[in-house]
């Protein structure tokens, strides 16, 4: 029996029971198109994070109350308050690494414009904020260093608020009240978006940071120092001496644990690594386990068919097919049942991943080495999983095959 006829054979066998083939190669439709999808989000997410995290700054740093052993009973940072205006003026005079500083506060309140209100959050900054997020301001001005010392009322709002509050009105010089002080709207920030899923950018007011002290928390610590360098090869040089200076004004003594701790983009982004690799690594072994289950299937159907096909087996034998010939007949049946299934997977994956982007606002990623990887192991399930039936039906005796009814 040559190859063309032996594939011919095979396709005809998986045809006439379409749907039984369908239901069988589900497993695999399943499992491929879970590796497709979990791939493409993977890497999706990936170029999101960068993408995020470059338009910050690879030069940002953030020093928070609270020791870095947060996972145990030394964490809380939002406990501490042990962060004073003091420390950034410190670290603005002594650190030479350091280019910019930004005290910070933040709350969420209601803010009113007329008959309209929305909650948002508000963030108590420096003037140098747009400098060190990279932040411009699309309408009107940032406040000033006298404005953050005096602690005037007055805001910037992120273009979400703005449009909710105002929808499209101009908003310069307008009153609008935060925990029912008035504060002058003075400018308008430009329109970032979503930061993968996690917040929304544009949803937020900025204040002076010592007009939030004193008029919206009542406090006179800072919650965070956010830090530029003055250069991605100076970031950690910036952080060394950052965390001298501070350990200078708090009087932490040699050996100490200390009361704060310094994080930069980058340990931040490695973090965001981790956990998108846990969640693929997740969802990777259940894409494993679809396909085992698949494989599982293509086997049992294909012990199946063999028993149903014992008498055609006969006869093929007892007309001059040979052992191989059986073999290869019923192995290729497996491959073209799985890797069908492969590619139905491979539109399912990438449909799916498709949709993902919709709903999720953010580019997923189809590699051509996923699609190619996905359909070699539907191959390679369909040859180890339907050897066995394959074995069993080309030894089989002529006589008995011939005899079964």
């Amino acid at each position: 029996m040559n190859i063309l006829r032996t594939i011919r054979v095979a396709l005809r066998a998986l045809f006439r029971n379409k749907m039984r083939s369908l239901l069988t190669a589900l497993g695999i439709i399943i499992g491929v198109g879970a590796v497709i999808a979990t791939v493409s989000i993977g890497q999706g997410a990936k170029r999101e994070v960068e993408k995020r995290f470059d338009a910050m700054g690879t030069n940002l740093l953030f020093v928070r109350p609270g020791s870095r052993s947060f996972r145990g009973r030394h964490g809380g940072g939002g406990t501490y308050v042990n962060l004073m205006p003091s420390d950034a003026k410190a670290i603005l005079e002594k650190c030479d690494a350091v280019q910019y500083i930004s005290p910070s506060v933040s709350t969420r309140a209601q803010v009113v414009y007329g008959n309209k209100n929305w909650n948002t959050s508000i963030y108590g900054v420096s003037d140098k904020y747009p400098d060190i997020r990279k932040w411009a301001v699309e309408d009107g001005i940032f406040f000033d260093e006298n404005q953050v010392r005096a602690g005037q009322k007055v805001a910037v709002l992120g273009s979400e608020v703005n449009e909710n509050l105002f929808e499209g009105a101009d908003s310069i010089g307008q009153i609008i009240r935060i925990k029912k002080i008035p504060f002058s709207v003075i400018g308008v920030l430009e329109e970032k978006g979503e930061s993968g899923g996690w917040f929304n950018r544009d949803d937020q007011i900025v204040i002076p940071y010592t007009t939030a002290q004193r008029r919206l928390l009542g406090i006179i610590h800072i919650q965070s120092i956010d830090i530029s360098a003055v250069s991605m090869e100076r970031t950690t040089e910036a952080v060394e001496q950052i965390e001298e200076v501070l350990r200078i004004q708090h009087k932490i003594a040699p050996g100490a644990e200390d009361d704060f701790n310094v994080s930069n983009m980058a340990e931040i982004a490695e973090g965001a690594a981790e956990s998108r690799d846990v969640l693929i690594f997740l969802l990777g072994g259940i894409a494993c386990v679809s396909l085992l289950v698949g494989g599982i299937g293509i086997m049992n159907i294909m012990l199946v068919s063999v028993t149903e096909r014992i008498r055609e087996i006969g006869i093929r034998m007892s007309v001059g097919a040979r052992e191989k010939d059986i073999l290869f007949q019923f192995l290729l049946e497996a491959i073209v049942l799985s890797v069908l299934g492969g590619v139905l997977g491979i539109l399912l994956g990438v449909g799916a991943s498709r949709l993902i982007s919709i709903i999720a606002g953010w580019q997923t990623l189809v590699s051509n080495f996923s699609v190619v990887v996905a359909f070699f192991f539907s191959g390679i399930v369909g040859i180890v999983f339907g050897f066995f039936p394959a074995f069993k039906a080309s030894k089989l005796d002529p006589i008995d095959a011939l005899r079964y009814e």
